[in-house]
């Protein structure tokens, strides 16, 4: 494994009109883990992706994939070769068959897995003979899955890439196919994905950013993140009124019930519940999908 980071971002801007996608948004993609990249809609991660592709030209600010300038058309070929991008929206030319499809992909590509992609049809139930206009979304998504993984590029990137699929199929993508791309070459092959199926991915996720109105808000270590977002439950005999809670926020409350989210010091947050004399009082971790939700409600949202 490298110590330069795959992808890094450095204050990219990209501006539509007087609208700002991207604002000044900076991160950098350790080697050889998956990365999750959260976000609303339009919270701007497609066209961050489409900027780290050179897709987009940035407004401001730039990226760098492999070490290279991403948005320098001579580093086009030495990125590109190394990386599978599964976008959000899947084409294929409507003359090809499924086949068809996957020859041309191959004949692109230095390296192509033979026995993978046989595996990966058989487990999709793919017709190779299938014309691609009559496939379903979920088929076009699969078919284009199947094509970013066979070449066993250094870097996935992968935008919604389980938009469209059964949830069946979904957890055997995200479980097996995502995990054996990276398992068989450990500390060698790196994951970026934008997804909003935050619990899904929740096993796989090393680090991650969450970015709001173009501007990244928070990024972790996915096990650092649940250690310092926690949630408390606590049910008093009666209503315990206003609560001072420094470092965290009420975020459900009813009757005598409450549930806090704490996402700093979070032992003086219990201490100051348990001063109210709660009849019971449980703190957990929190999900990744739970700590999206916290760090980008608003403050009384819920409560």
């Amino acid at each position: 494994m490298t110590d330069q980071p795959i992808i890094h971002i450095n204050n990219l801007v990209r501006r539509y009109g007087k609208t700002d996608a991207v604002n000044g948004l900076g991160l950098s993609v350790p080697a050889g883990g998956c990365y999750g990249f959260f976000g609303r809609n339009g919270a701007g991660k497609t066209t961050t992706i489409k900027c780290l592709l050179n897709l987009l030209q940035p407004t401001a600010g730039g990226a760098r994939v492999f070490g290279l300038d991403a948005n320098d058309r001579a580093n086009e070929v030495a990125i590109k070769s190394r990386l599978a991008y599964v976008p959000d929206v899947v084409a294929f030319y409507p003359w090809m068959t499924v086949r068809d499809a996957l020859e041309y992909t191959a004949s692109l590509r230095q390296r192509w897995n033979q026995p993978l992609e046989r595996e990966l049809l058989g487990r999709f139930r793919l017709d190779p003979r299938q014309k691609t206009p009559h496939l379903s979304k979920g088929q076009r998504t699969q078919l284009a899955l199947v094509a970013a993984i066979c070449p066993e590029p250094e870097l996935l990137v992968l935008d919604e890439p389980t938009s469209g699929l059964d949830p069946i199929v979904r957890r055997e993508f995200i479980e097996t196919v995502i995990g054996a791309y990276q398992d068989a070459a450990p500390g060698e092959r790196t994951v970026f994905v934008s997804t909003h199926l935050i619990s899904e991915f929740e096993g796989l996720i090393d680090r991650f950013t969450i970015i709001d109105q173009g501007r990244d808000v928070l990024t972790l270590d996915a096990d650092t993140a649940r250690a310092r977002f926690q949630k408390i439950h606590a049910r008093f005999a009666s209503d315990p009124g206003p609560i001072e809670l420094g470092g965290g926020r009420i975020v459900r409350k009813r009757g005598r019930e409450i549930e806090i989210v704490a996402h700093h010091d979070v032992d003086a947050v219990v201490e100051r519940v348990k001063a109210r004399s709660p009849e019971s009082l449980t703190v957990e971790a929190l999900t990744l999908e739970e700590i999206f939700v916290a760090t980008l409600q608003p403050e009384g949202a819920a409560a």
